[in-house]
């Protein structure tokens, strides 16, 4: 058994690279397709640092479902990654790396969504009824499914 967990999903998209990178690289863009914006409504968010990019920040807090936490943009290469620093602070305290891989491929773009961080108690305790693939694996999915019809859409 490791001490660090990861989950990972792909999906390609039918959308130029640059596209798909600017709904990453920028948080304000989130709402659009983030997999957790419809978790509270009445969800808080702070955005600090730079426009997008590193240095960027996201600050959420939420009901018991959204919790509070914080993003971190620490690394961006134009149109091929971004890296984020992840924090959970509630409901229980986390840390973890967050990267998104876009690969251009002729007219389309394959987006893979990776988090990997250590397994605490909390996630140990959890893990003994149900695993982090199991737990964050479908909302990377509804995420990336979002961030496909968003990206998809005609430009005017």
């Amino acid at each position: 058994m490791t001490d660090t967990y990861t989950v990972e999903r792909s999906t390609a998209i039918n959308a130029p690279a640059g596209r798909v990178y600017a709904q990453i690289v920028d948080f304000h863009r989130w709402t659009g397709w983030s997999p957790w914006e419809d978790l509270d409504p009445n969800l808080t968010r702070t955005y600090s640092g730079s426009e997008s990019g590193p240095g960027t920040v996201y600050e959420w807090s939420g009901n018991r479902k959204a919790g509070t936490g914080r993003m971190e943009i620490t690394s961006a290469t134009e149109p091929t990654e971004v890296v984020i620093a992840l924090e959970f602070l509630k409901p229980f305290k986390s840390s973890s790396v967050t990267a998104f891989g876009i690969i251009p491929e002729g007219n389309s773009t394959l987006v893979t969504w990776t988090m990997t961080g250590p397994k605490t108690l909390a996630t140990k305790v959890m893990g003994l009824f149900t695993n982090m693939d199991k737990m964050i694996g479908p909302d990377f999915e509804k995420g990336l499914d979002r961030l496909k019809a968003l990206a998809e859409q005609p430009t005017s």
